[in-house]
């Protein structure tokens, strides 16, 4: 089996895990799984930015650290956005 049939395995099999888990989770547990969910993707952002500046001429590299850093990016703003609006859920109101 080749290095990208098995990453390929990694990822469906990931994928259908990541699915199922966070299927069941409670919406009390969301906010706080949200931000765990964002310090990953912060750790995706560096990630893609530090294969951007070492992949020099390598167009490849130079699509795969854009759009992980693209997606990457989706998934913060995204989580912030979710976590901002259900924490106003709780704030009083005036």
């Amino acid at each position: 089996m080749s290095n990208l049939q098995q990453a390929l395995w990694v990822l469906l099999l990931g994928s259908l895990l990541g699915f199922e888990l966070i299927g069941k989770v409670p919406p009390t547990l969301h906010t706080p799984l949200m931000s765990g969910a964002n310090a990953i993707s912060g750790i995706t952002v560096l990630a893609s930015l530090t294969l951007i500046a070492r992949a020099g001429d390598n167009t490849a590299l130079l699509v795969l650290g854009g759009a992980s850093l693209a997606f990457a990016l989706f998934n913060v703003i995204g989580g912030f956005l979710v976590t901002d609006r259900m924490l106003a859920m709780f704030s009083r109101k005036s």
